[in-house]
């Protein structure tokens, strides 16, 4: 049986201490748990050195946004609600340290408030207080910018969320609402909204998943529409258009994959896609556009920025 202690021995017997990264890595192999991997379903943040919140400062000012390849998250607050609802193990803040720059928001207009949700689960937080997270990160980090996709939740009326979200963001100066896709050195220290379906707010977003490709029975086939999804973007991606793939999905609500949870789904397609992604680092041209993943790991959102290179 192997031992924590076990794999702190060298090859020649004799045992060597492990510091940071490395002791980290090691430890959590043995805990069941993965850290700096693919996938991450741990509240806890504990970055890697070679972590980059600042990594779109290398990117040239002249870049259009939709010529970048971004990782994301998918119902980036949904943190609560038990195995069918949870998509995500970080807060919002953490992701955006982590890497994260496109954040996909649900919400719901009741109430007299504007509230983040996942289905009818509330995700004890507010759109203003995602704004409030995103303008202090920001204001840390003024080379980044952060693409926001806001979806309405409401069955009816879903006009009001629109009220509401100009309502909230009125006042701030580095917010674009428009549907021109700027460039690099144009959205530098500003939150980029996304449009999409009935939201008409900013940039227009391109989905290559179709309608259903969420519901998983079957985690092969899920991959193969990945990477459908991934090819349509690769030839789709620095056109008028930001282009969207997902990785995440769900078996929930579907007689075949009811065990399938975002969480089971994650823990097989990150490693997966992770190194389907590395193969392609070394190309001259690897844009893919938005990556939007359920629990991404460091490794994984780190081999999506790279691509960049």
């Amino acid at each position: 049986m192997f031992s924590l202690s076990s794999k702190l021995e060298d090859a020649e017997g004799g045992k060597r201490k492990l510091e940071g990264d490395e002791a980290k890595r090691t430890y959590s192999e043995f805990s069941g748990s993965v850290l700096f991997g693919d996938f991450n379903d741990r509240a806890d943040f504990n970055p890697p050195q070679s972590n980059a919140p600042d990594w779109m400062a290398s990117i040239d000012d002249s870049k259009m946004i939709s010529h970048i390849t971004i990782p994301g998250s998918h119902d980036t607050m949904a943190l609560y609600g038990g195995p069918a609802a949870i998509c995500q193990a970080w807060t919002l803040k953490d992701q955006l340290m982590a890497g994260i720059r496109y954040l996909d928001i649900r919400t719901k207009a009741c109430f007299g408030g504007l509230f983040c949700v996942h289905g009818p689960m509330y995700q004890k937080a507010t759109f203003a207080d995602v704004i409030n997270i995103v303008q202090d990160f920001l204001k840390d980090h003024k080379r980044e910018t952060v693409l926001l996709r806001v979806k309405p939740e409401n069955l009816l009326f879903k006009g009001r969320v629109k009220e509401k979200v100009q309502r909230v963001i009125q006042g701030y100066d580095n917010i674009i609402v428009t549907s021109n896709i700027p460039t690099m050195g144009e959205a530098r220290g500003k939150i980029v909204f996304v449009q999409k379906g009935q939201f008409d707010l900013g940039i227009p977003i391109h989905s290559t998943d179709k309608a259903g490709d969420y519901k998983v029975v079957d985690i092969g086939n899920k991959k193969d529409k990945i990477l459908i999804h991934l090819k349509e973007a690769m030839n789709q991606c620095g056109r008028d258009k930001v282009i969207l793939s997902y990785s995440s999905g769900t078996g929930v609500g579907t007689l075949k994959g009811m065990l399938l949870s975002p969480k089971c789904v994650a823990r097989e397609v990150n490693p997966w896609l992770c190194n389907y992604l590395k193969k392609n680092i070394l190309r001259e041209e690897s844009c893919f556009g938005v990556i939007a993943m359920d629990f991404p790991g460091f490794d994984l959102i780190q081999t999506v920025i790279k691509l960049n290179r």
